[in-house]
């Protein structure tokens, strides 16, 4: 095999080599890939299903001057190596290094930043729509104009999220340079669900798709270049394969499926559609059917355990670890979900897709009743559990920090207006990791405390978390107990269910002078940094409702206070004892250590801690300095 890939500089570089060339190319990138996330550790199984897409568009489009907008974007690692970051893969996901989504800042070549998913399609039209408004004021000024493309690449799981209906309802309207890409894994991260995969499913089922993608590439095989012809010959293609469909009637012209591994069917395809779009019929919209992990046979078999893999060999696999790790808060939650299952029959469980990534695939198992994967839907998945709040069940939601984001709306009028009895599992709060500021859960304790009824727990360690997920499953109000990826201080898990007292801290050290009030896994590191100054440490647990009691007498023994939190500074639990101080009319100094008013890079999560100043090093160098001040 020819060394390809290392002639490949940019996209230019790509457009000079023949179809064969390309499937070549094709086969050394795939390689590339799995070289290359086995040393770094990242997304495997979606990468290695877009190879052949990602040369596709790169070879028929003219980027970076029409845009490619990745949907979610962690299937972007082939797109990064074939524009100028080839030599960087090795710090993929690192500080400083590259990012695992794309990043306007970072190339280019990447057109839009995402991470979170289904918002590709508005993107995209927001650009095409941009770029026909430009050449229609070039036009009236007599001046040529050269009107890009705007492509949007969604994969089926993320069309189940309402934000790509609301945008292809409006895509429909509009005549503009619009291309839509469908990219049909039948899975998101967890397999996809719900009833538009049942379509698809169908759609590509049986006979009818077999057929559908043999003659197909026969007819492009055969198509003479003549635009006419293979206009006519693209007709006749998609009347033997697709009927009036849901897509057609948003007013997309759809074409597909089509194989999205076949060169030399997605290439004349998309030059097809290209020229469609570009004579003025309008948005396009591309039915391409791919496989996770395509190329790699251990992926291909467990796409769901080659999704985010850590580092490991390609010629073994991933291995289960010899020792047996430390729990997971993720893994804690899991546990007490089934447990209290067990125990309450009114118990049901709700994730937007995230079966693995939220600990519930134990309780599925169990509870297959009681489970429900919304597909990627977090604002259907608050109201959801509110309705099923109204009936006398007990909903939890398992849901990322970040994605709760999504359903901010619904989480205050269908929820917390209603005082509803709603249990919010917040995985992935504070610092994440290698998956950047998309993913960084700084800002729930600032945007939950600030609506009524709604409480926010802040365990300190796994055994917290436990007992807390009860108090909340107590509660007859919305409840949010947040955690961070990954596992905690190691402390032993108890078995029962027994609850914490509802908005109640504890000291876990006495000390003098200045009193530490401590919010999450923080605590850890502030209870060792307390040792440089002798200050007494709080575990607060809550950060609403405030432990106002113990605040006020720990203000009242004390000559300063200092607030430590995992989330945002502003407007976060620091602001709430400010706020509690405030409000008694308490004059105290008062120093906040929290996450600065900045996004949080991608990078190592205690190296990123550290440089936030909130390791045990870092709260040390503050409360120092703060007694200082208190001294002059």
């Amino acid at each position: 095999m020819s060394d390809l890939l290392n002639t490949i500089n940019a996209p230019e570089d790509l457009r000079k080599l023949d179809r064969a060339e390309l499937k070549h190319l094709s086969a050394e990138l795939r390689e590339f890939v799995i070289q290359s996330v086995s040393k770094t550790g990242g997304h495997l199984s979606s990468n290695l299903g877009t190879v052949e897409l990602t040369v596709a568009l790169h070879k028929v489009f003219n980027t970076p001057k029409d845009r490619i907008v990745w949907d979610v974007g962690h299937q972007t690692y082939p797109h990064k190596i074939l524009t100028g970051r080839r030599d960087r893969m090795g710090s993929l996901r690192q500080l400083g290094g590259l990012s695992g989504f794309p990043q306007r800042a970072e190339s280019e070549y990447d057109a839009f930043g995402t991470a979170h998913s289904s918002t590709s399609i508005s993107a995209a039209l927001g650009m095409a729509v941009a770029a026909k408004i430009q050449a229609q004021s070039l036009v009236a000024k007599g001046l040529p104009t050269d009107e890009p493309f705007s492509i949007a690449v969604i994969g089926d799981g993320a069309m189940s999220a309402g934000q790509a209906f609301e945008a292809l309802n409006n895509a429909g309207v509009e005549m503009c340079r619009l291309i839509v890409i469908l990219n049909d894994n039948d899975m998101s991260i967890s397999p996809a669900v719900g009833a538009l995969n049942r379509y698809l499913a169908q759609l590509m089922s049986g006979k009818f798709y077999a057929s559908a993608k043999h003659v197909g590439k026969a007819v492009l095989q055969v198509a003479p270049p003549l635009f006419a012809a293979a206009k006519r010959f693209e007709k006749q293609m998609k009347g033997m394969v697709v009927p009036a469909n849901l897509f057609e009637n948003f007013g997309l012209n759809y074409i597909g499926p089509i194989d999205g591994h076949d060169l030399d069917s997605l290439i004349p395809t998309l030059e097809n559609i290209k020229q469609l779009a570009a004579d003025g019929a309008g948005p396009q919209f591309l039915h391409v059917v791919t496989k996770k992990g395509q190329g790699y046979k251990l992926a291909e078999v467990d796409p769901v355990a080659y999704h985010g893999p850590g580092k490991f060999d390609p010629a073994e696999g991933l291995k289960k670890a010899v020792s047996p790790a430390k729990p997971t808060f993720t893994s804690v939650f899991g546990q007490w979900l089934c447990d209290m299952a067990a125990k309450d029959e009114r118990l049901v469980g709700i994730t937007p897709a995230m079966r693995e990534g939220s600990g519930l695939v134990e309780f599925e198992r169990q509870f297959p009743d009681r489970y429900f994967d919304v597909g990627i839907a977090e604002q259907h998945a608050v109201t959801f559990a509110a309705g099923l709040a109204c009936e006398g069940l007990k909903p939890v939601v398992a849901i990322y920090s970040t994605f709760l984001q999504r359903a901010y709306d619904q989480l205050i009028h269908d929820v917390a207006i209603q005082n509803l009895p709603v249990v919010l599992a917040l995985d992935r709060a504070g610092i994440v990791g290698a998956d950047g500021a998309t993913h960084c859960g700084a800002y729930d304790i600032a945007f939950l405390r600030c609506i009524p009824n709604v409480s926010v727990a802040c365990p300190a360690d796994e055994a917290e978390c436990r007992a807390l997920l009860s108090t909340a499953f107590e509660q007859s109000h919305p409840v949010a107990v947040r955690y961070p990826r990954g596992s905690g201080a190691g402390v032993a898990i108890p078995t029962h269910l027994e609850a914490l007292p509802f908005g109640k801290g504890e000291v876990r050290r006495a000390g003098k002078k200045i009193a530490i009030m401590s919010f999450g896994t923080l605590l850890y590191p502030a209870l060792e940094a307390a040792n440089s100054v002798d200050a007494t440490v709080v575990n607060m647990r809550w950060a609403k409702p405030l432990d106002e009691a113990l605040l006020l007498e720990m203000a009242a023994t004390h000559d300063a206070i200092v607030t430590v939190e995992d989330g945002t500074m502003s407007g976060g639990a620091g602001s709430a004892v400010a706020q509690a101080l405030a409000k008694a009319n308490v004059l105290k100094p008062l120093w906040i250590l929290g996450l600065q008013d900045v996004f949080i890079e991608h990078g190592d999560p205690a190296t990123l801690m550290a440089m936030q100043g909130l390791d045990a090093k870092g709260i040390s160098e503050s409360l120092q300095s703060f007694t200082k001040l208190l001294n002059r």
